[in-house]
């Protein structure tokens, strides 16, 4: 069902995304402050995202039952505000999924990658009887690691991995964070 609503809290609506979403992730893709973890800066082309990463998000709907993608929007004004991912990593197992997230800069410092992070922690445990949920971030992406520690991932170990193209702090490494159902059940009481 195009755009079918994955979850709500207070404030966002996760959905589904559409293709006629595109030139919406071609904006946020290109704010070079959205990118300067993923990239560089630089932007996503245009038919990058037309043609690999859309239909890679969409994929997702059909292959993991509640695992994906979702565009996500403030309730209120319906405007679009980024992504969220809750996904099996290619080559992990299915019951191990990472947390994700890339919002546009307007949404910083509001709250809404907490809000929308703890959304999908509790619907991977609740829903989906995940054991852990993981989430990874580059050492110096302090804003990312503070998202994630407020969701309640907790700092797992930091490691160097090789990137197709050297981006300035990945000298310094990545870091792991993460949840076990066990913990967030203690979170529960």
């Amino acid at each position: 069902m195009p755009g079918a609503i994955h979850l709500e809290t207070e404030r966002l609506r996760l959905r589904r995304f559409i293709e006629d979403d595109a030139e919406l992730l071609v904006d946020l893709d290109s704010d070079p402050e959205v990118m300067r973890y993923i990239n560089g800066g630089r932007p996503t082309p245009r038919s990058e995202i037309v043609d690999d990463v859309l239909p890679a998000f969409m994929s997702y709907y059909e292959r993991f039952a509640g695992y994906g993608f979702w565009a996500v929007e403030e309730r209120t004004s319906n405007e679009f505000i980024g992504w969220f991912h809750l996904r099996p990593r290619p080559g992990s197992p299915v019951k191990d999924p990472e947390l994700g997230y890339r919002l546009r800069r307007s949404a910083w410092g509001k709250g809404y990658g907490t809000e929308g992070s703890r959304a999908l922690v509790d619907s991977a445990f609740r829903d989906h009887g995940a054991p852990r949920v993981y989430a990874e971030t580059m050492v110096v992406n302090a804003a990312s690691q503070a998202v994630m520690r407020k969701a309640g991932l907790r700092h797992i170990r930091t490691f160097h991995q090789d990137w197709p193209e050297s981006i300035p702090g990945d000298e310094h490494g990545d870091c792991e964070f993460a949840i076990t159902r066990d913990e967030w059940l203690a979170t529960q009481q």
